[in-house]
């Protein structure tokens, strides 16, 4: 309310045609751009092994992958924004949210959704920790975070769930739904991002909910082989396929593309992602921190 909301503060001076969008496209499911990447799994899988090797230091594939954009998002800070009620807010924190399997090798114990808060200048190091803490927290199905007690709760009574989502909606709306309570769901995130190859599916393009303010959806899938001619010959290279679908209105197609290429380099090229940014950019003034992870202990 007046240009604030727990997550974000109201943009000014935006573009005329980047502003009326929202008007002509009032949801995100009238927005939604679906695009395709196949990261090269190559370079990931050789910088995980040396860092294995060199360093004794675990990281996977989704790692790098959210690593990527929190420091495409640290140089590109305009695709941090979102919607709101037609308005444009810049989001005050870097946040992503996934699904996990509560036991990776018994899918009938059910899964749960995990939201994390990072820093602009996070490395690759710290991403891990961060991404690793929380999985190890959510493991096992008597783990239950505010999510999975908040639904149980509201299923146990008749027709409440259909009350209660319409309150958020509309408190979310106008800017008056409790921090604590936007802080604990994870359909108020910069992306979501799901890993469909852990439990053996392609690539998707996801939708984005029209609930919440989730403006990237990225599906990783199953590593896939391509054909490709290198120094005139031609071999079968792995790559990774990630379905990504995107809110079109959030900001200009400039900004989408640089944001992307910076992503593609950082997937390349992971070991940029050892060392901090040598500057942050904030959007709208907007300046925030998380406190450094402690090491992840395996």
């Amino acid at each position: 309310m007046f240009g604030r909301r727990p997550d974000g503060r109201r943009v000014k001076g935006i573009d005329p045609i980047v502003q009326i969008t929202p008007y002509v496209m009032p949801m995100r499911c009238d927005a939604q751009v679906f695009l395709k990447h196949r990261a090269d799994i190559e370079a990931m899988s050789r910088f995980i092994r040396r860092q294995k090797q060199e360093h004794n230091q675990s990281i996977t594939h989704m790692q790098i992958v959210v690593a990527a954009y929190v420091r495409a998002v640290s140089q590109n800070p305009e695709i941090n924004r979102f919607i709101m009620n037609k308005q444009y807010f810049a989001r005050n924190n870097c946040t992503v949210a996934f699904t996990m399997l509560k036991n990776p090798n018994k899918i009938e114990e059910g899964e749960t959704v995990v939201k994390l808060w990072f820093d602009p200048a996070d490395t690759i190091f710290d991403v891990r920790d961060r991404m690793a803490a929380a999985v190890a927290a959510n493991r096992g199905p008597q783990s239950k975070n505010f999510l999975d007690k908040l639904v149980s709760i509201l299923f146990a009574v008749p027709g409440l769930p259909t009350v209660i989502v319409a309150l958020v909606r509309l408190l979310d709306r106008y800017g008056i739904c409790p921090k604590a309570f936007i802080d604990e769901l994870p359909f108020h995130v910069g992306m979501y991002i799901t890993n469909t190859a852990s439990i053996g599916l392609h690539d998707v393009n996801h939708h984005i909910y029209n609930f919440g303010n989730v403006s990237l959806f990225f599906g990783l899938g199953t590593p896939e082989r391509v054909a490709v001619v290198e120094d005139g010959k031609t071999r079968m290279r792995r790559y990774l396929p990630i379905g990504i679908t995107a809110d079109e209105r959030v900001c200009a197609g400039a900004h989408y593309a640089r944001f992307f290429n910076d992503m593609r380099r950082y997937l390349d090229h992971p070991e940029l992602l050892e060392q901090p940014p040598e500057q942050v950019r904030y959007d709208n003034g907007l300046e925030y921190h998380q406190p450094k992870p402690a090491p992840f202990a395996e």
